[in-house]
């Protein structure tokens, strides 16, 4: 077992689970010393899912014994698994009515619910088990004639199955086993009212799992109100992303920001670059692809088939970059991931870990990338020690080769005009440290210098064009 699981009370949270004497039961150190179905361990052997995760190993035998169970695991350490089999191989052999859900899984986002859903689906058909999903963006109607046919297992987002509910679609009188997961960005997302209106909605005296990548003030409330007397399992320090992660700051100027994550795009390998807003994302992706970069936006103003699309094809290798609103901070896993960067510094420690933990999931290496300006290297020291992080300070411009060693960056294979302008004749993308509404021009640079710059660099894309 990995030294850095724990189990028993959390730091800051012991008083929520009393001291009544309950004891975690012991780790498993394989999915065969623990009481799953035979079709299950036939299914993990056949998927390569050979040994369990710490979280997997500290939290499964507990809940398959029908304990409420508190796990704290960082994003990608494999609590989909944790609660998900448990949940499964205790509904095994039931049947559910029309609309009457058995077992409930509650996540913030539409993508987590989906990757929740697809994780999980091998092991609910290799136990006949039905299993729905409903989530905003999409054909209520679709998902309310699922529900109707019976699924035992219903995976959701809050807001839709509360549409659902209050349609009489669904009825959740029937739920033995909820799951709360990733609760801490229900919190922080404005969703506890809907979580707390359908959580009394579900029997008392049934299982409930609460999992999270962090547990806080915010989560206190869940826990107190709907976990009995829970067993509490913590993987990895509050705070870390894991030691398999590298944490680089990389000082800037604002004249160099953008032409430096452009570099960085170009690399060979994916990549997801975290940009503010929606707006910003568009722009920066119409760059890249004008720059010959495999790129591709995702934010919540596109819908949600265009955001499972636009998924898809970064998982499977069609699009290299990913470029992203903290949308796409928690519930998307993509395999092989080992670069992400922070292209915009988030505002929030937990904003950073989230993103960062879309790197260096199940045990892999990777790299959590910022870039920052003079100006924000204050608070982003200050929120990296709020996060726990020790970063790799570095100053870097395009072309240096501690940046290329560093993120892989390299020059692009198509060059926009002169001037910086794409292929639609865009500006150059001003969310990355240039003065709003004066294209090209760098925050503290003087029109004249900006007017000398933009020659410069209109000379020298006229004389790669000429081939010199």
């Amino acid at each position: 077992m990995n030294p850095s699981a724990r189990t028993g009370d959390l730091t800051g949270l012991a008083d929520l689970t009393g001291d009544t004497g309950t004891s975690p039961l012991p780790a498993a150190e394989r999915f065969d010393d623990m009481e799953l179905p035979a079709a299950v361990l036939t299914t993990l052997a056949r998927r390569g899912v050979t040994a369990p995760f710490p979280i997997q190993s500290a939290t499964l035998p507990s809940a398959l014994a029908g304990r409420d169970v508190l796990g704290r695991g960082r994003t990608g350490s494999g609590k989909t698994l944790a609660f998900g089999l448990a949940l499964l191989a205790r509904t095994a052999g039931r049947r559910a009515d029309a609309k009457k859900p058995l077992a409930l899984v509650l996540v913030p986002t539409r993508e987590l619910a989906q990757q929740v859903s697809e994780e999980l689906a091998p092991y609910a058909q290799a136990l006949k088990l039905r299993l729905a999903t409903v989530v905003g963006g999409l054909q209520s109607g679709r998902q309310a004639g699922e529900l109707r046919a019976g699924a035992e297992v219903l995976v959701a987002t809050p807001g839709r199955l509360r549409d659902l509910v209050e349609r009489r679609a669904c009825r959740l009188d029937q739920v033995e086993i909820t799951v709360l997961d990733e609760a801490d960005q229900m919190a922080d997302m404005g969703f506890l009212p809907q979580v707390t209106e359908l959580l009394d909605q579900v029997p008392p005296g049934g299982q409930r799992m609460l999992f999270s990548a962090t547990l806080d003030q915010d989560v206190e409330l869940l826990v107190r109100r709907y976990l009995r007397d829970p067993v509490v399992h913590a993987v990895d320090p509050a705070g870390e992303t894991g030691s398999t992660v590298e944490h680089h700051v990389l000082h800037v100027h604002g004249a160099d920001k953008f032409a430096t994550a452009t570099e960085i795009a170009a690399r060979d390998g994916r990549v997801i670059m975290f940009l503010d807003t929606k707006h910003a994302v568009d722009r920066f992706t119409r760059h890249l692809v004008a720059s010959g970069v495999r790129a591709a936006a995702l934010h919540g103003g596109k819908s949600q088939p265009q955001r499972t699309d636009t998924l898809d094809r970064f998982r499977t290798g069609a699009v290299d970059v990913l470029v992203a609103t903290n949308v796409a901070a928690r519930g998307i896993h993509v395999d092989a991931l080992d670069l992400v960067v922070n292209v915009d510094p988030p505002t929030d420690p937990k904003d950073y870990l989230h993103r960062g933990g879309r790197t260096a999931r199940a045990g892999a290496s990777g790299s959590v990338v910022t870039l920052v300006l003079p100006d924000q290297r204050r608070d982003m020291a200050r929120l990296l020690t709020d996060a726990g992080i020790r970063p790799r300070i570095t100053k870097t411009r395009p072309g240096d080769p501690e940046l290329r060693r560093i993120t892989g960056a390299r020059t692009p294979s198509a060059t926009p005009d002169g001037a910086g302008h794409d292929r639609r004749g865009n500006a150059p993308f001003r969310g990355m440290g240039t003065v709003p509404g004066k294209p090209g021009r760098a925050k503290n640079e003087s029109r004249k210098s900006a007017e000398a710059r933009r020659t410069a660099e209109a000379r020298r894309a006229a004389r790669v064009r000429r081939g010199a």
